[in-house]
């Protein structure tokens, strides 16, 4: 009996941390959205948020370029970088678990090299392309596609032939995106390194519309796959012991986080270090458990990305590319796990 309420204890204070933070995450995206060159108070941003756009604007002048200001500029940037933030934070949880290692991130299978060669593709070639985004998606596929043919011997995902086929294509399609920045001529080329450097520049309505219904779904679905992926973490000997298929449910978890990372790196580049630094945070703080690493590490990728964002659009008269903070604060968290062996 006392084992039993315990362990009931313990998970209440797991789901009473989420629920915090969760709240957290509503706190500072308010605080975001108050803070910009145009600087609302919190009042106003209330105002602006719960006066929905079917409503006549406020008698104030000021009133209807706040509620401006919010839902067509800053609004779309916040909950892009919540879907984003969660989407590379469940990939790189999804990649280490399955992967057994926590120094695993998102772009390991190549999706970033994909992708910014599709991406400079459209950019070089622009007639030849419907879109950058759709192009970024389409290499990045294809790019985890090869590489998971050339990782699978004799029909098992080996690890090892996974990483080093990843890395390979990967480098093949660096080079490839090298040759089109030296063929593109300057306004080219200029659009590609911004691009690979990452950012919300770009954010409007039209991509939330497109990948919240895609995001969203996929993160629930590897949530509920949650329990699965703690006994693919153990090994996959105990994990058929147990009754589940590792190479079944590797394959669909390595496919959803293909999909979660691909959209995103489309539509907001190359942001760094997300995926590798949040899940291990997530699992410091939490423990080993999917069912509550999977969620944590939304939560805490959001915040960082919605930190990242905040200090992007105010640091300096033009806007910062994000990713580039994100190398800035990563590095220093990698370098403590170093020298503390907590990897």
């Amino acid at each position: 009996m006392h084992k039993v309420f315990v362990s009931k204890k313990h998970y209440t204070r797991k789901k009473a941390l989420l629920l915090i933070l969760g709240i957290f995450v509503i706190l500072t995206g308010l605080i975001s959205l108050s803070i910009g060159p145009y600087d609302l108070s919190i009042k106003e941003v209330l105002n602006g948020i719960f006066q929905t756009k079917s409503l006549p604007l406020p008698a104030t002048e000021r009133g209807g370029l706040a509620r401006l200001i919010i839902w067509e500029i800053r609004m779309p940037r916040i909950i892009l970088a919540v879907l984003v933030g969660s989407a590379l934070s469940i990939s790189g949880n999804i990649f280490q678990s399955c992967f057994r290692n926590p120094l695993v991130e998102p772009y390991i299978l190549g999706v970033s090299s994909g992708a910014a060669f599709g991406a400079s593709m459209a950019i070089v070639f622009p007639a030849m392309f419907f879109s950058i985004p759709l192009s970024a998606f389409l290499f990045a596929g294809l790019t985890v596609l090869l590489t998971l043919s050339l990782g699978v011997v004799r029909g098992q995902i080996q690890t090892l032939s996974l990483i080093l086929a990843g890395v390979v294509i990967g480098s093949f399609f660096s080079s490839l995106v090298s040759i089109l920045k030296y063929l593109s001529n300057d306004a080219a080329l200029r659009e590609i390194v911004f691009w690979l450097l990452g950012g919300f520049y770009h954010s409007g309505w039209n991509e939330i519309y497109l990948l919240a219904p895609i995001i969203i779904p996929v993160s629930g679905l590897v949530w509920l796959l949650g329990w699965k992926l703690n006994v693919i973490s153990i090994g996959d000997e105990e994990a058929k012991s147990l009754g589940v298929d590792p190479k079944k449910n590797k394959i669909i978890l390595i496919l959803c986080a293909t999909v979660l990372t691909s959209l995103s790196v489309a539509y907001v580049g190359i942001i760094a270090w997300v995926g590798l630094m949040v899940p291990h945070a997530a699992r410091m703080i939490i423990g080993p458990d999917n069912r509550y690493v999977i969620p944590l590490s939304a939560l805490i990728g959001t915040l960082f990305l919605l930190f990242c964002d905040t200090l992007a659009r105010n640091m300096a008269t033009g806007e910062i590319p994000i990713g580039i903070l994100t190398s800035i604060l990563g590095a220093p968290y990698l370098i403590y796990l170093l020298r503390t062996k907590t990897v």
